[in-house]
């Protein structure tokens, strides 16, 4: 499998798209993946917004939960790295950072709330 490094900084904005959630290993027993250390590993989905109107989602696992990350706040990505992989006739790139955090000052953006309302009297 080939590693190579992102350059985060040439990504564009990148949003939480799906918060944090814990890595299944094997889905008929539910096992929880786990890092060499015994820590578990997060998947935490990322939205990149280049040029334009131009969007991405990439799932991007990281040992340990991230912690504050919210859907449609902007984040930090740090040490982000894509792995090209090949299974069969199946092949794809996944993608692995050391660290995801909110990015300071930044929250995630209000959904405007709809009331209903009866009709006349």
């Amino acid at each position: 499998m080939q590693s190579i490094p992102v350059d985060t900084a040439r990504l564009g904005v990148l949003r939480c798209a799906i918060p944090p959630e814990a890595k299944i290993s094997n889905s008929e027993t539910g096992e929880v993946k786990k890092d060499r250390d015994g820590n578990t590993v997060y998947t935490v989905a990322v939205l990149v917004r280049q040029d334009g109107r131009r969007i991405s989602v990439i799932e991007i696992a990281v040992s340990g939960e991230p912690k504050g990350l919210e859907e449609g706040q902007i984040v930090k990505v740090t040490g982000l790295t894509a792995f090209a992989w090949a299974m069969g006739d199946r092949h794809g790139v996944s993608f692995r950072a050391d660290t995801i955090t909110p990015m300071p000052g930044t929250t995630a953006p209000q959904t405007a709330r709809v009331e209903k309302t009866g009709g006349g009297a």
